[in-house]
């Protein structure tokens, strides 16, 4: 994970035109980095978790927690999401899959998985920790399907851990 730290993404979300884990991890008023590494532009429980978290954005906000949604495809169409969905937080467009592979998030089905992003991609979401600048995973729920996700209640409760440790 530590050498796609400093990579930057395009963003279509809120905030900067593109963006580091390394430059939120930077940000004094950011402990955890919720990221949401999605399954493909097409898919409608993925589109259907980012609605969900948006609506509760303001309890992450609470938290110190900023929320990162990665869609496999390129910037232009990762903007339709945003012009459709008005996600209150940074939505990355990773084409080259690179976060996918540097957090090993879970494919199915050899070639044909591999082939195509909607059948084979799984859904993914690690919670990292950036209270000393430096990102550094210490959760992650990695699909077995494309409905196997956590809920919202479990991703703030893991946050919530997070700064508990102190």
């Amino acid at each position: 994970m530590v050498e796609f730290a400093d990579r930057s993404f395009e963003n279509a979300g809120v905030g900067e035109e593109t963006l580091s884990l390394a430059d939120l991890a930077a940000r004094e008023d950011v402990d955890a980095i919720v990221l949401l590494l999605q399954r493909d532009y097409h898919c409608l429980l993925c589109r259907q978790q980012v609605q969900d978290v948006a609506a509760r954005h303001d309890e992450f906000v609470a938290e110190n927690a900023t929320v990162v949604s990665v869609v496999p495809e390129p910037v232009d169409r990762v903007r339709n999401w945003q012009d459709a969905y008005d996600l209150p937080y940074p939505l990355l467009a990773d084409p080259e899959k690179r976060l996918g592979e540097a957090f090993d998030q879970p494919k199915r089905l050899g070639p044909l998985g591999d082939a195509h992003d909607l059948v084979g991609r799984m859904p993914e979401a690690v919670v990292i920790d950036a209270r000393d600048g430096t990102p550094k995973p210490t959760f992650v729920h990695a699909g077995r399907n494309p409905a196997d996700r956590p809920t919202i209640d479990q991703l703030l409760g893991r946050v919530r851990e997070l700064r508990s440790r102190g």
